[in-house]
């Protein structure tokens, strides 16, 4: 078993590479060929115990990570763990992965490839937020759309002109999202909507942070304004606050799945995204070629 550390994992999954293994198991989840249960949460005496995982004829995957949100002021992160890639014939673990960094990738690269099938390559990106889901959306970008613009929107202006100096100079910080950004990405940790914009057509919305009921970046007219596609049908139902908050209509949420193979119509879009262990898998899958090789 090889096991990786931050950086490790970091080199094990490039963006071009993840976005495409996820297309794959977007679709083959769609099909039932990834199976998929809903995540498990224990609680702890600190935080919280989440088990996710996934198995596909070719592999299995398990994340298990531990959420306590007194870990900063111990000197430790609030998120640890372990993404484990199982032969699906013998149960042996092949691959020990960094929870904390193939979250943030993936998560990353399911946006990316939501720009892909729903928008196109962006212009302008409007990036509300500057932790660690930010982070992983700005070098995304970086690397799947070079010549991008992206205007950063945080709450403090000294930590979001030092996240725009240590990415380079297509980020910029600015105080609100500009009228001329045609991709807002929000990744941030509110519970209550940070954009509130009428829906606009042209303009891709993907909002990542929120993955609670309770919890909505997206003003609820934005969302009913929107023609609405997800990552994950069953789990958004539970986990995507903004579109619970706004009543939507779920037979008209669509899979982001949809979209591979039939290209959404003009007008305002906006996609939720909650994350699950298929998308694990795929990181798995992409980790462990990029291991062979």
């Amino acid at each position: 078993m090889l096991s990786t550390d931050a950086q490790q994992t970091a080199a094990l999954l490039p963006f071009r590479e993840l976005v495409d293994a996820l297309r794959m198991a977007c679709a083959e989840y769609a099909r039932g060929e990834i199976l998929c249960p809903e995540r498990l949460a224990l609680p702890l005496a600190g935080g919280v115990l989440l088990s996710m995982p996934a198995s596909a004829p070719d592999l299995a995957a398990h994340k298990l990570v531990t959420v306590c949100a007194g870990n900063p002021a111990r000197g430790l992160p609030s998120i640890l763990g372990t993404v484990s890639a199982i032969d699906p014939q013998t149960g042996q673990v092949r691959l020990s992965l960094d929870a904390p960094t193939v979250t943030a990738r993936r998560t990353a690269a399911v946006s990316m490839l939501g720009i892909e099938l729903l928008h196109g390559p962006p212009r302008e990106v409007a990036l509300i937020g500057t932790g660690a889901q930010a982070r992983g959306h700005a070098l995304a970008l970086q690397a799947l759309f070079p010549a991008v613009k992206v205007w950063v929107v945080g709450r403090r202006a000294e930590a979001t002109t030092a996240f725009c100096d240590e990415l380079g100079a297509a980020f910029s910080p600015v105080a609100s999202v500009p009228d001329s950004a045609d991709t807002v990405i929000t990744a941030t940790s509110s519970k209550t909507p940070i954009y509130t914009a009428p829906a606009q057509a042209g303009r891709l919305v993907v909002a990542v942070g929120a993955f609670t009921p309770d919890a909505a970046e997206i003003a609820p007219d934005t969302v009913r304004q929107s023609r609405i596609y997800t990552d994950d049908p069953t789990g958004a139902r539970h986990e995507a606050g903004d579109l619970i908050g706004a009543g939507v209509d779920w037979p008209q949420v669509h899979a982001l799945a949809e979209a591979i193979q039939n290209p959404p119509p003009s007008g305002p879009i906006l996609l939720k995204t909650v994350g699950c262990a298929a998308w694990d898998l795929a990181a798995c899958r992409v980790a462990l070629a990029q291991a062979k090789a």
